[in-house]
């Protein structure tokens, strides 16, 4: 049996996906699959490559354009293994990231995500700089790239990525369905995977408004998560420089204590359509 599948959609990089997979091919530990989404590309040159990928290790499935939560939904659903890897089309592994993951995952059925540190590629380069992960800290900013494993077992129970989140931050709330279920996270201190930065990339294109609203959306997935843990919450808020000022951060419980409102009105501020 296939002990990891790994996850690739791609939306219109095609001229990115050989360097995506070669990555996956010299992988140190064999027995994976790679299950690429091509998720309604309309660019010509993808669509080509994807057609011409033939390999025993490597599987394409062609979709509709769904978005990358529904694509990655889509490729989870056709994968054979017991455990996740997702990674996006233009970004790289490190060969020993698959052995070291599942050595982890194995060693105690409790973890339930799995990461490692990354570098940036592309227009910038340097160390991928997230915060140091903690229920208190991935409450208020993501502290897990996407690139994480998981158990499918685990996607089935919180019903996998969320749809609604349209602009971005999908595996933001995904992680946090993971970690409401009581699972913990492990962090392997090593450099194992590399994030292209693009100009144009989904994240960076997010206006002011959109952010807003995946904020507000996150709130909405995860009501009873955030109330369960508001003293967490506020104890980070106050940690904040610019939220420092007494008067703001009584302001900031106020709304908060009232949540669901408070994210029901962005929402509704900036409407409900893509």
């Amino acid at each position: 049996m296939t002990d990891v599948s790994i996850i690739v959609p791609c939306y219109n990089h095609g001229h990115f996906i050989h360097e995506t997979i070669q990555s996956v091919l010299n992988q140190s530990y064999t027995n994976f699959e790679c299950i690429v989404v091509n998720d309604g590309s309309t660019d010509q040159q993808t669509i080509s490559i994807l057609k011409s990928i033939n390999h025993p290790k490597i599987k394409v499935i062609h979709t509709e354009n769904q978005g990358l939560a529904s694509a990655r939904n889509n490729g989870i659903k056709e994968a054979q293994a017991e455990i996740i890897l997702p990674l996006d089309s233009d970004d790289t592994i490190a060969p020993l990231y698959v052995e070291k993951a599942l050595a982890a995952m194995k060693s105690n059925r409790n973890i339930g995500i799995v990461y490692c540190f990354a570098d940036l590629f592309g227009a910038q380069y340097g160390r991928f700089i997230l915060p140091e992960y903690s229920i208190e800290k991935i409450l208020y900013a993501n502290c897990i790239f996407h690139c994480a494993f998981f158990w499918r077992q685990d996607w089935e129970k919180v019903k996998g990525y969320n749809p609604n989140m349209l602009y971005g931050y999908e595996d933001w709330d995904f992680w946090l369905s993971i970690i409401a279920l009581g699972k913990t996270v492990f962090l392997i201190p090593e450099v194992l995977h590399y994030y292209r930065v693009r100009e144009n990339s989904m994240v960076r294109s997010m206006t002011v408004e959109q952010r807003a609203k995946m904020r507000a959306q996150l709130f909405l997935n995860h009501e009873s998560f955030y109330k369960q843990h508001l003293p967490l919450f506020f104890k980070e808020l106050q940690k904040i420089e610019f939220l420092a000022s007494i008067s703001l951060l009584d302001r900031l419980k106020e709304k908060l204590f009232n949540p669901v409102k408070t994210s029901k009105n962005i929402i509704s501020r900036f409407g409900n359509k893509q």
